[in-house]
């Protein structure tokens, strides 16, 4: 395939030029199809770092294959999905299930539990993983309690010496669910500050190894200062943004965990991704039914509307370079996971995705293929429409 004609974005900047993709693979040379991409943006296409897709068990919010389908339709060729299923993906049998589920449309990873069925004490499950085994990596690409804080102390620094040992990102969600009824910016500010207090501590007892710890969804101004801070002082941590936490505050009333924040601070996680600060931006994709959401259920379905969503809000609104964008869509969650993915260099997996800049959409989630329709961007407007989305060389 050569992608003629095309602005291709990445990480390093933009050029004007054509892209050859040869055996699933970013080549020098290639040939066969020609797609003309004048006018077009080709960018490497999205890596999601946090993605709920139901398999097992709770298909009827999603399935991988849905869920998959929906990755593309919005630019993404991997997703990295959580371990909220049904049971609770806790060994490489179920996580082998979820990633097959999903028809080879995408790639897919799947989390594994930090604690066993997320009862908050047990990690012998970590213990029996051999990640030098390559079936395990096939399939699993990180840690995660999703959205649970590990209440216990002892038992966060016995998952960061497994994570470490295993040389997986433990991906974190702080929250204290003993405040998270009282006031939901202590649940994460207190929650943050602990666990990197904890990181601290290892780091100090052990060494960071092999220790990669990430912040999932940081939304409140205090929360993202600490974890920055402490990337200063050189822990090995990272931090996600999510698109609605830029682009909405708390005046959209939508139900997500973390909730929608104050003006100020979905201003102080724009300015901070404008100062480089902001290691990538993940979708926390999450669906579900209708009566889910009137039932309380908090989330949303992101996958579709990531990319025109940060767009307008991080390059139109706030002057990000597209370049920018790419890194923290593509580059940086890619190589979190460590996947041959998220540039445009020769070697990389042909991965691409064509954007149409200057094209105005108006979300309509009757259309989506996500299963779910929980959006509150449903009818609103923006600019970058995702026009193609290309996974190992292949029309998608």
């Amino acid at each position: 395939m050569i992608i003629s004609n095309a602005n291709l974005v990445d990480w390093r900047g933009e050029r004007k030029g054509d892209l050859c993709i040869e055996d699933g693979i970013i080549s020098k040379t290639g040939g066969g199809k020609v797609i003309n991409a004048a006018g077009l943006y080709a960018l490497p296409a999205f890596v999601d770092l946090h993605t709920h897709l139901r398999t097992p068990g709770l298909t009827h919010k999603e399935t991988a294959a849905s869920g998959a389908r929906a990755a593309l339709r919005g630019g993404y060729t991997t997703l990295n999905a959580m371990a909220n299923t049904r049971p609770v993906c806790s060994n490489t049998e179920i996580a082998r299930e979820a990633v097959t589920q999903a028809d080879g449309i995408c790639d897919v990873y799947q989390a594994i539990s930090a604690t066993k069925d997320f009862d908050g004490k047990t990690v012998a499950h970590l213990d029996a993983l051999d990640i030098s085994l390559n079936e395990e990596k096939q399939y699993i690409k990180s840690i995660s309690e999703d959205g649970y804080g590990i209440a216990s102390g002892g038992v966060f620094l016995e998952v960061l010496h497994r994570a470490d040992k295993l040389g997986m990102p433990l991906l974190v969600h702080a929250e204290d669910a003993a405040l998270s009824a009282v006031d939901m910016y202590a649940a994460e500010d207190l929650e943050t500050i602990r666990d990197l207090y904890l990181v601290d501590l290892y780091c100090k007892k052990y060494g960071a190894g092999n220790l990669k710890v990430h912040f999932c969804h940081v939304s409140t101004e205090f929360s993202m200062n600490a974890i920055i801070d402490a990337k200063r002082r050189g822990l090995p941590v990272t931090l996600e943004v999510t698109p609605h936490h830029i682009a909405l505050n708390d005046s959209t009333d939508f139900r997500v965990n973390p909730p929608l924040r104050r003006e100020s601070d979905r201003m102080a996680l724009i300015n901070s991704i404008l100062d480089g600060q902001i290691d990538a931006i993940a979708t926390d994709h999450a669906p579900h039914t209708a009566q889910d959401k009137l039932n309380g259920a908090p989330g949303l379905v992101g996958l579709e509307t990531a990319f025109s969503v940060c767009y307008t809000t991080l390059c139109r609104q706030n002057n990000l370079p597209l370049s920018k964008l790419s890194e923290l869509m593509s580059r940086n969650p890619a190589r979190l996971l460590g996947i041959n993915k998220g540039t445009l260099d020769i070697g990389m997996a042909g991965d691409v995705v064509l954007v149409n800049l200057e094209r105005e959409i108006t979300v309509d989630s009757s259309k989506f293929a996500s299963k779910g329709r929980n959006t509150p961007f449903d009818g609103h407007s923006y600019f970058g429409e995702v026009v193609m989305t290309i996974y190992g060389g292949d029309v998608l």
